[in-house]
């Protein structure tokens, strides 16, 4: 028996085992798309964060960031549109991870703005209390040089002789004209004492003191 090789038997084989493996990858690539979900979750963070750092100035302080996750968040949108929500998932969260970044950097910055507001403010408060405390200075000054010129005024003037000593500027009262002594009485010349009374001194008692003769003005009394 002669078996005859045929090339249309062969393809013929063939194409029934081939035909099952391009329908299973098909499926396979179809069933793939199917299971990822649209990220909706991460588009309303992404949305939410941009939100915020709006609200915070990013566009003033931070805008090379938040023009990053503007941009992202576009795309995202259009990948969405276009199902492909692994391209529009992977972009939403960059999208919210530069809104993040821009919403940071805007507190920060707004934080260092306040603290200089407050130092400058502190600084011109500086300037009015030294200005005004040097008005006060100079205010009290004059208060004293005009004291000082009312004192000075006050006082009496010389009559151009005065060298500062008080006694010397007022003048000293004239002495007075002496009087003539009063005229004593003539002195009388005493008497002598009696012959008698030196011859016989008087005894002198024990128990008393050293006496004193009489006079002789006292005797010539007594005697009469």
């Amino acid at each position: 028996m002669v078996h005859i090789f045929s090339p249309l038997a062969v393809r013929k084989r063939r194409i029934p085992a081939v035909a099952p493996a391009l329908l299973l990858a098909v499926s396979l690539s179809l069933g793939g798309c199917a299971s990822v979900p649209p990220p909706d979750n991460l588009m309303s963070q992404a949305q939410a964060q941009l939100q915020s750092a709006r609200d915070a100035g990013a566009p003033d302080y931070d805008p090379v960031d938040f023009g990053f996750a503007q941009d992202k968040f576009q795309q995202a949108q259009q990948a969405m549109a276009n199902r492909k929500y692994a391209q529009a998932a992977d972009l939403a969260d960059e999208s919210r991870a530069d809104a993040t970044l821009a919403r940071t950097k805007a507190q920060l910055a707004a934080a260092r703005s306040q603290i200089q507001s407050k130092m400058d403010a502190n600084g011109r408060l500086r300037a009015q209390n030294a200005a005004a405390q040097a008005e006060n200075d100079q205010h009290y000054q004059q208060q004293k040089a005009q004291l000082a010129a009312q004192m000075a005024a006050s006082q009496p003037q010389g009559d151009g002789q005065d060298d500062g000593n008080p006694a010397s500027s007022s003048s000293a009262p004239a002495p007075a004209a002496s009087s003539p002594l009063p005229q004593q009485a003539p002195m009388q010349e005493m008497p002598a004492p009696a012959s008698s009374v030196l011859d016989n001194p008087p005894q002198q008692q024990p128990g008393q003191g050293f006496q004193t003769l009489p006079d002789a003005g006292q005797q010539n009394s007594g005697g009469q």
